[in-house]
């Protein structure tokens, strides 16, 4: 998904990062005065100044990202975003600089909106997912030095090596980047006339087969109902629960349901399938033709 910044978001974007790099690099010690004052007293000014002080750090890990067609200024939104969570999360006590602490953060709030609106279908839901995304370009260009469209074998597999994860995932990311999203309603052909969904096959279009398939099942179910008349109602109770339930039940289940044994349920059970055969054969020349009755 591509995007292109108009002169007016271009000179906001300006505006902005000017702003943003006359804020004082802050020292160490001060930089920890505001975090506990935050953290302790809730001082929203030193919170203000905190982070007004590295939004020159969001900025500059937002320039790194804009190769992936999103706009600057989301990316930087975003950021602040991850800027904010550092903030809250930050401990004073660990003697850890907050820069330090927030590019995780940061980096991560981008890497997560790149993905979500980098293309109309979900590209990286797995952490092996993510890390092919954000590094495929980077280890191909380091490994093959042509720029040849398409990778070999050997170059997938080393940088499924690199990071860790399987050539067929290697693969599938390269395809995804690789390609690009289209409407369904973008025009095809040399007069426009037709759109690409009309290229899509449709496996359930074709009326007269819906037809019979649905008049099939209704017969086969009424076939089936008439024959269950000739069955007892322990023989309907096994053949229900062992054939025409969404779970069969155990042999031994029924025999424990109906006080008998199991070997006796099985005995009840084939002599109760041998009726329905009969049963069928009077209104179906073919049982197994109409799916009743298996070989």
């Amino acid at each position: 998904m591509a995007y292109v910044d108009t002169p007016e978001t271009l000179k906001a974007n300006r505006r902005f990062i000017r702003s943003a790099m006359k804020a004082p690099v802050l020292e160490a010690e001060h930089e920890l005065d505001l975090a506990r004052r935050w953290r302790e007293e809730d001082d929203e000014a030193a919170l203000h100044e905190l982070t007004e002080a590295y939004m020159r750090l969001v900025i500059s890990m937002a320039g790194k990202f804009r190769n992936y067609g999103l706009p600057m200024g989301d990316l930087v939104q975003e950021g602040n975003v991850g800027l904010m969570q550092a903030a809250a999360r930050f401990e004073p006590e660990r003697e850890v600089r907050f820069s330090t602490y927030a590019s995780w953060w940061i980096r991560s709030s981008m890497q997560d909106y790149i993905l979500r609106n980098w293309s109309i279908v979900r590209t990286g839901t797995t952490s092996a997912q993510k890390s092919l995304f954000f590094n495929l370009r980077r280890l191909r260009a380091k490994i093959d030095g042509h720029g040849n469209a398409v990778m070999t074998n050997d170059q997938r597999a080393e940088i499924a090596r690199t990071l860790g994860v399987s050539v067929r995932d290697v693969e599938h990311m390269e395809g995804r980047m690789s390609g690009s999203d289209r409407s369904l309603n973008a025009p095809v052909g040399e007069d426009g006339d037709a759109q690409l969904q009309d290229l899509l096959p449709c496996e359930d279009c074709d009326p007269e087969h819906r037809y019979v398939e649905e008049n099939t099942h209704e017969k086969q179910k009424a076939w089936l109902e008439k024959a269950m008349g000739a069955l007892n109602p322990r023989e309907i109770l096994i053949i229900r629960e062992r054939k025409l339930g969404e779970d069969t039940v155990t042999l031994e289940t029924l025999g424990e349901r109906l006080g008998i044994s199991k070997e006796r349920v099985r005995q009840i059970e084939s002599a109760a399938l041998a009726k329905l055969k009969d049963a069928l054969l009077t209104d179906v020349p073919d049982p197994k033709d109409a799916g009743l009755v298996g070989a």
